[in-house]
This record gives structure tokens, sequence and C-alpha cells, in this order.
């Protein structure tokens, strides 16, 4: 029995003694593969050294290459709706069921007008007429970079014949040599910034550009024109309800029904005249747009270094690879 106990301890202890040496080889073979490794990477050191030079000068030259962009800004606040809003507000609670089947709004808060607002200046129908309205297409599509010293654009003569102002871009169908509305909209969107605080209601519309004067100009025309184009909604609002109201009540005949016609009639009366009165009628300018002194991008240093660090990664791969598909 003894003899037995014995064994199964000495056996027991060699199988530690394994397990140990196995445990202590396993490190070793860790340890010589972080060098091999390291072996590797200082072995290809001037392929490292060059490939990463190379993508640090690609860099450089297509850091220089990206033409300077301005961004001119605006802080905008909800107009107030006060004069003509207290009196809706009322003959809403009162009359809000009979105005409705007449098709007439008498809410309309400030809020909801400034949300609107927002997203009809990212529409594609407002952003459109806003192109062809202020002749837009030539400079949004056509022009490559701005030129300080005559504070003109420099247009690509590969897409724009500027002597004969005609389109020559070679594109495939279903795209013409001119730029289709579309096209104009995506490009005008990606230059365009809208954003809203939502604890202080304020609005920042950013326009970016490669002339500062003519995102200035471009963002003082569209706050202008989002607030005409509201404006003229609201009037033909108002006045359409207000001639179906005046119609309505020749076939009334009950004294307190005429009492209620003449009361919306009053209060869609006030609200037309508002919309004449208020020049910024539901975005009203806190900060204008001025000319930026300062270019917005591109960030040229960024891209130099990243492109050097990605020159870096790519080149001790190439590396590591050689070596271990040899070895």
């Amino acid at each position: 029995m003894n003899e037995q106990s014995n064994a199964a301890a000495i056996a027991q202890q060699q199988m530690f003694l394994a397990q140990m040496q196995q445990n202590q080889i396993q490190v070793q073979d860790d340890g010589i593969d972080l060098a091999e490794l390291w072996r590797a990477i200082w072995a290809g050191k001037l392929t490292i050294i060059a490939i990463s030079f190379i993508f640090a000068v690609a860099s450089i030259f297509f850091a220089l290459s990206k033409p300077d962009v301005y961004k001119a800004s605006a802080i905008l606040a909800p107009a107030s709706t006060e004069g003509g809003a207290g009196g809706l507000g009322a003959l809403a609670g009162q009359f809000g069921g009979l105005a409705s089947m007449a098709g007439i709004n008498l809410g309309g808060g400030g809020g909801d007008k400034t949300a609107l607002a927002l997203e009809i200046i990212k529409s594609r129908s407002f952003i459109e007429k806003f192109i062809s309205k202020h002749d837009l297409l030539v400079p949004l599509m056509a022009a490559e970079k701005w030129d300080m010293a005559t504070d003109t654009l420099n247009f690509n003569n590969k897409l724009y014949d500027q002597a004969n102002s005609k389109w020559i871009r070679d594109v495939k169908p279903p795209k013409k040599a001119e730029p289709s509305s579309w096209e104009a909209y995506k490009k005008f969107l990606d230059l365009l910034s809208v954003s809203q605080d939502k604890a202080s209601s304020m609005v920042t519309i950013e326009i970016e550009y490669f002339s500062p004067t003519m995102a200035q100009q471009w963002l003082t025309w569209l706050i202008h024109d989002v607030n005409n184009f509201m404006r003229d909604q609201d009037q033909t609002e108002a006045q359409d309800s207000i001639n179906y109201l005046t119609g309505q009540l020749k076939d009334i005949h009950v004294a307190s029904m005429e009492k209620v016609f003449y009361q919306l009639i009053e209060e869609q009366t006030k609200n037309m005249m508002l919309t004449k009165v208020k020049a910024e009628y539901v975005l009203k300018t806190i900060d204008p747009p001025q000319v930026p002194d300062d270019k917005a991008g591109p960030k040229r240093a960024l891209i130099v270094v990243l492109g050097t660090m990605l020159g870096g990664i790519l080149s001790v791969l190439i590396v590591l690879i050689r070596y271990f598909s040899k070895k």
C-alpha cells in the first residue's frame, strides 16, 4: 500500500515538473517571437523610412494642392410673434373647431415657424430656387479656388469655358455638360450648416466657400430669402382665409355667428398686417454675416501628420509580411 502511494506521489511530482517545463518553454517561445519581430522591423528599417518619407512628401503636396476655404456664419433668433399671437391664441381656444373646418390656422407659434424655416432652408425646392435666383450654378459647380489678389474666382477650364460662358465638362449619360439642379442642390448642401441650440433657441447658419466675400454674400441672401418665403406663405394663407370668411358671411343670418366670423376676419387681417410690417419675419439677426479673415480649412498640418502615420503603419506591415513569407 505504501509503495503504491509513493508511486502516485512520484507520478504527480513528475507531471508538475513537466507542466512547469512546458510553461517555461512557452514563455521562452513568446520572448523569441517578440525578439524576432523586432529584428524583422529593424532589418527593414530603411524600407520603413523610405515609405514613410514618400507618404509624408505626398501628404505635403496633397495638403498644399487643396484650396483655402472660408466660413461665414450668422447667429439668429426666432422673431417675436407678439401683436397677433395673443388674439389668435384666444380665438383658437374658443373657435378652434370652427376654424379648422374652414381650413384656417389660428395657432402657429414662433418656435414652430422657426423649425419650419430651418427645414425649408435645407429643402431641395428652396435651394434650387435660391441657386437659380442668384445665378450661383457656375461659381458653385465650376470654381476651384479663389485669387486673393484680385478677389476673383478661378474656374476649372475642363468644366466651364469662361470666355464663351459654356459648360464643357465630359460626363456620361444621363448627366449632361451643364450640371443639373439636383447636382447643384447636393453641392450647396455640402457647403451649408444649420443648427439650433435647444436651450436658448438661437440658430446658427454657416456657409463654407473659396471666397470669403461670396460666402458672406450668399449667407445674407439666404437669410433674406427664407424670411421672404415664410412671409409670402403666411400672406397667401391669411388672404385666402379672409376671402373664404368674407364669402361665407353672405349666407349667415345669425348675429352670433356673424360676430364670430368678423372676429376671425379681424385676426387674419392683423396677421396680414404683421407680415408686411416686420422686415425679419421669422429669423431675426443677432450677429450678421461678416467676411471671414481666417480660413476654416483645410487643416494641412493634420493632413501631413495622418499621411505620415499611414505610411509608417503600411511600411511596417509590408516589412513583416515580406520577412515571414520568406521564412
